[in-house]
């Protein structure tokens, strides 16, 4: 059906309002009818804390990364929470705590991501350049649409890693992310060598190596698209892609998608490095999943943003007031270490590498009753 430009601009500024299908009459229809799970609620326990170790051992192999403790809560002054996208559409739960009959009391937030706090943990722990953390994180998204593979409960492999001023470039960038995959490329083998019956000819492995595409090029081969159909096109083709420069408007005048201004840059010009007008070091990594039949998203990390950046990236998004919080003086005052770090699902990547259909077969968190009834007559063990 053709639309008109109207309607395109509008799909592209809906697609901007994040992830979620919105619709559980749409989520009806795009859970497989035909979906039987490979392993059992027993064996599938079995595998996540198998998979999950394998995977937390390589990315701190392969990066040079320690495993940290890592905050739930923290200090809602400190400006260190996650805010995800730029637009303040995705709040934070945030609470008194009245300690000592309130003479000193705190307000506190439950972290969406320790994104920021990462960062100021590499000075904490004296990373040097090429040194980094793991984190083994757990958060609260209370603003999601819960649908298959959106839950307000998040667990990641949080991580980040110092770095200097002449690696921040997109070469470095993609140096990570090929660590990245082959780390995700093994941990699919291993679940594989544990359990055999994973390997099906209905569900294809994961390719060697991964495809890097900017969003410019997306946009230019499918400019009428909005964001998520043009992933979904381009993975018809390349079934792993690592999409680069997500936050800097594109030709049409729309960003790939919103990011939070004060992490990742998404604003550096990097037309040197690839020859054509584009801009930012940050990127997502997106599979095809042959489950779901569906774009699934695993990580979004990028090199992080500089003193210079900050500033540009926080005018641009009227966020300037936020240099008054530590976190950001940290940044401006060069006291925080240059670095590059993401977050690696890990509901999201066991329910790739596990062929489930749903994330509440691999992790355990609130669901509605709606959901929970359609996953039940499509044959979907959600755990409680």
């Amino acid at each position: 059906m053709n639309t008109t430009p109207d309607e395109q601009a509008s799909d592209k500024k809906a697609d901007l309002a994040g992830p979620g299908i919105g619709d559980y009459k749409e989520l009806e229809r795009i859970l497989p009818a035909d979906y039987y799970p490979l392993l059992s609620p027993k064996e599938t326990q079995q595998a996540i804390f198998q998979v999950k170790r394998y995977i937390a051992d390589n990315l701190c192999k392969e990066l040079s990364l320690m495993m940290v403790e890592v905050p739930l809560i923290v200090d809602a002054e400190s400006g260190v929470n996650d805010m995800l996208d730029r637009d303040g559409s995705r709040t934070p739960i945030q609470f008194h705590i009245s300690n000592d009959r309130n003479q000193h009391p705190l307000d506190a937030q439950v972290v969406q991501a320790a994104t920021k706090w990462k960062r100021i943990a590499l000075k904490q722990f004296e990373c040097r350049a090429g040194e980094g953390i793991c984190t083994d994180m757990r958060a609260v998204r209370k603003d999601y649409f819960l649908d298959h593979d959106h839950s307000a409960y998040v667990d990641q492999w949080d991580w980040e890693r110092t770095l200097t001023a002449e690696q921040r470039n997109l070469e470095f960038l993609k140096s990570i992310v090929r660590k990245i995959w082959k780390v995700l490329v093994g941990a699919e083998k291993f679940a594989q060598e544990l359990f055999p019956h994973l390997r099906n000819p209905r569900y294809p492995n994961l390719p060697e190596e991964i495809t890097f595409l900017h969003a410019e090029e997306i946009l230019e081969m499918h400019p009428d698209l909005p964001r998520k159909r043009r992933e979904t096109v381009i993975l018809q083709k390349y079934p792993a892609i690592f999409i680069i420069g997500i936050g800097w408007p594109l030709k049409d005048g729309y960003p790939h998608e919103m990011r939070a201004a004060d992490y990742d840059d998404w604003i550096t010009d990097t037309r040197r490095e690839t020859g054509r007008d584009t801009h930012g070091l940050n990127g997502d990594i997106l599979v095809w999943n042959p489950v779901t039949k569906r774009r699934h998203e695993l990580s979004s990390m990028g090199i992080r943003v500089n003193a210079e950046t900050l500033r540009k990236q926080l005018e641009t998004s009227g966020l300037l007031d936020n240099l008054r919080f530590p976190y950001h003086q940290g940044i401006i005052n060069n006291t925080l270490p240059l670095s590059i770090g993401g977050g690696i699902g890990q509901s999201r990547t066991l329910m790739l590498l596990l062929r489930k259909a749903h994330l509440g077969e691999v992790s355990v968190t609130v669901w509605p009753k709606i959901l929970k009834e359609m996953c039940a007559k499509k044959n979907i063990v959600v755990l409680e």
